[in-house]
């Protein structure tokens, strides 16, 4: 479900989606409306704006949060740095997808969240912390239990950052998802988080993804 005060976009975003034989698109909204249309036709997935001039995209987030069975959401926004990505992030969003996010990505971006994937641009996310320096300064003090991690938790919690599910993790690391799991639960444990998202940002602040990049080149998804 895709849901933005601006129909172009709405459009715009079900015609690319619409196009991937895996993805249905079940429902465009406006922000307004989005909870009982959520209601009434439970997407796995919502595309929810942040900013909407009817209804706080934040607002929004928490209501669909508050569902049975909630689905998954991530935040869409015009800025790499939108003051609000970092609350909706904390309060349980998936990720966030820039609106000019290139189409051909889009979709897969889609089946990540579905997987049970997070969905954070690492440039994006950087610009979040350098632009509200007292979240930056929070999150070097949660940044720093990233040190309580054996290695392989902090392979895996790379790997988390860049989006993979459990099984993918797995099967990149030659563990089986129960395993993966294991150590997920242990990371979220260990650095006070959550969410997958919340680990994955507290990765970026410490520079894991800089580190994962330089050791497995062409790993990142």
């Amino acid at each position: 479900m895709v849901v933005d005060d601006e129909a172009l976009v709405r459009s715009g975003f079900r015609l690319i989606l619409s196009a991937a034989d895996d993805i249905d698109v079940v429902a465009t909204t406006t922000g307004a409306e989005a909870v009982d249309t959520a209601r009434r036709e439970r997407p796995d997935v919502v595309l929810l704006d942040i900013r909407m001039p009817d209804v706080d995209g934040l607002t929004v987030l928490g209501r669909l949060r508050a569902l049975p069975g909630p689905p998954v959401v991530a935040m869409l926004t015009t800025f790499d740095a939108d003051e609000y990505v970092l609350t909706a992030l904390r309060s349980g969003a998936a990720g966030f997808l820039l609106k000019d996010t290139e189409p051909d990505q889009l979709a897969q971006l889609v089946r990540t969240l579905a997987a049970g994937g997070v969905v954070m641009s690492p440039k994006a996310s950087r610009a979040v912390w350098q632009n509200h320096p007292g979240a930056a300064v929070h999150g070097d003090e949660e940044a720093g239990r990233v040190g309580l991690l054996s290695e392989r938790e902090r392979q895996v919690l790379v790997l988390v950052a860049q989006g993979l599910s459990n099984g993918e993790i797995g099967g990149r690391i030659h563990l089986s998802a129960g395993t993966v799991k294991d150590h997920v639960s242990a990371i979220l444990t260990k650095l006070r988080v959550g969410s997958r998202v919340q680990a994955a940002l507290l990765a970026q602040r410490a520079g894991l993804l800089d580190e994962g990049s330089r050791r497995h080149p062409g790993s990142a998804r």
